[in-house]
């Protein structure tokens, strides 16, 4: 992580600098994780000054996540980022409780792509940077709270306490948040019953296994390019254990032993850490000034990859909504759609990883179930809903309106001809602010005073697109579909609902 040094501060004091007593900034993010620096990236890249605050003093070097979905990556190619990402395995294959699922759907990126949480964090980092954040490491958060109009933190680094004011405060230090804590803010489920032991190990040679469940418990196994091999492992039975550390790697090479009968104790453990099936989620995203996001908001077993995508389609949902807030040209009560919308999501994704964990974990008595959801899963159209349920290309949020097929969607991929040129849905969506896009010819305008914040552009689909002619749509800079019409009927009111009020010359 390279520091970034943030404007303003006090007067030099005599004999050398002073540090400021207080650096104000109009949003403060907590956690320089995927989610903290994702976020970060989409308030500069809208013009918000944004402050990052991390307790760790470098990149973290576990490889936690290493899956996106379709979604997360549609939400990459928007922001011109997959060129960084390069060409990672994709893998079409993904799974439901450990039951194989074809996860492809229709899109430029469908399956799952293999990529470590190290290499992820590492873009958006460069990114956040290249827009302006200031990455303070190294300070850890002990205070936050709403003092008027503003939020007021603390954080302690090596040369003492940092101070802080905002407009804002968004917390994106996971499971185990500090902001939570000092809020006190309800967070409303369950602690892990069972857990999976999983470590990173150098030096051994096992089958690779997909989910093998063995009369013991359930195995998993993988060796990558490196000659790593990744090791999962639970006993069936066996109970979560309180931890406030990581298990130890004998530990894992004694479950690993009694589930397979095979013995990696010879081998060099490089990470060893596990993960049960807890389910928690706050009762609310937004406190005031102070708003949640990733595993802050919500803590689930990571199945499949979906929390770190989860997270990430957070941070998307809120950036430019809470830019458009802080920027004047939206009330704040926009704000509060961002906790309507992104906890229906997270509501449903937790239980279907709760679902997920009783098939993965499950002993014996699971295997009734197993065996009719793996008949139900032969059939396309149940195929079809979980693979849209866990790659996130299926959320559609309750958006006021006429019934239309889009209306609460995301623009789905297609291509558009305008002006001579040919765009996709993810070059549509790279521009700032919002866009009225008019198919087949509608003559649908945008009204006056809302040009600052969404752009007008016209052209056909290709033929066969999802789209159609749909007529005018406009979408919101997350790519959802929030108005759909061919006469301009409520287009007003709705660009006013998600951009504010139409800007009056003075």
């Amino acid at each position: 992580m390279a520091p970034k040094s943030a404007a303003g501060g006090a007067e030099p004091a005599p004999g050398g600098p002073r540090r400021p007593d207080r650096l104000s900034t109009e949003v403060v993010v907590v956690g320089a994780g995927p989610v903290g620096l994702m976020l970060a990236a989409e308030l500069a890249r809208d013009g918000v000054d944004v402050v990052v605050v991390e307790r760790r003093k470098a990149p973290s070097t576990e490889s936690r996540a290493s899956t996106l979905h379709a979604r997360t990556m549609e939400i990459l190619d928007a922001r011109e980022l997959l060129p960084d990402v390069g060409t990672p395995p994709n893998e079409p294959r993904g799974h439901f409780g450990g039951l194989p699922l074809d996860l492809t759907l229709p899109g430029p990126h469908p399956g799952q792509w293999k990529v470590p949480q190290t290499r992820t964090e590492a873009i958006l980092e460069e990114w956040a940077l290249s827009l302006g954040a200031d990455l303070r490491c190294g300070h850890e958060l002990v205070a936050a709270g709403e003092v008027g109009d503003y939020v007021e933190a603390e954080a302690l680094g090596r040369d003492g306490v940092l101070r802080l004011r905002a407009r804002y405060l968004v917390a994106c230090d996971g499971e185990e948040s500090t902001v939570r804590r000092l809020t006190g803010a309800a967070f409303p489920g369950h602690d892990a019953v069972r857990e999976l032991l999983r470590a990173d190990v150098e030096g051994i040679d096992v089958p690779d296994r997909r989910f093998q469940r063995l009369e013991h418990g359930l195995a998993v196994a993988w060796r990558n390019e490196r000659g790593i091999t990744r090791v999962m492992a639970h006993e069936f039975g066996s109970t979560a254990r309180p931890r406030t550390t990581a298990p130890s790697f004998d530990e894992v090479t004694t479950v690993w032993k009694r589930v397979t009968g095979e013995d990696i104790s010879g081998g060099t453990p490089l990470w060893v850490n596990s993960f049960g099936d807890a389910s928690r989620q706050l009762a609310s995203y937004r406190h005031g000034r102070i708003l949640f996001a990733g595993d802050a908001a919500h803590r689930q077993m990571p199945i499949g990859g979906q929390a770190l995508n989860l997270g990430l389609q957070d941070a998307f949902n809120l950036g430019w909504k809470l830019a458009l807030t802080v920027r004047g040209k939206a009330p704040d009560s926009l704000l509060d759609t961002y906790h309507e919308e992104r906890h229906a999501v997270g509501r449903r994704v937790l239980a279907n990883i709760e679902a997920q964990a009783l098939l993965l974990l499950g002993g014996p008595e699971a295997e009734p179930l197993r065996a009719l959801l793996g008949e139900l899963v032969g059939l396309d159209e149940v195929r079809t809903h979980l693979a849209g349920m866990i790659s996130g290309l299926d959320v559609r949020h309750p958006v006021p309106g006429p019934p239309h097929p889009l209306l609460g969607a995301r623009l789905p991929h297609t291509v558009v001809r305008s002006g001579g040129r040919e765009l996709t849905t993810a070059e549509l969506l790279r521009p700032r602010g919002g866009l009225l896009l008019d198919l087949g010819g509608t003559g649908v305008r945008l009204p006056a005073g809302w040009a600052d914040r969404v752009r007008a552009v016209a052209g056909d689909a290709e033929p066969g697109s999802p789209v159609g002619e749909s007529g005018a749509l406009l979408v919101r800079p997350d790519g959802h579909v929030v108005w759909a019409g061919r006469t301009g009927g409520g287009l007003a009111a709705a660009l006013e609902r998600w951009f504010g009020p139409a800007r009056t010359r003075l």
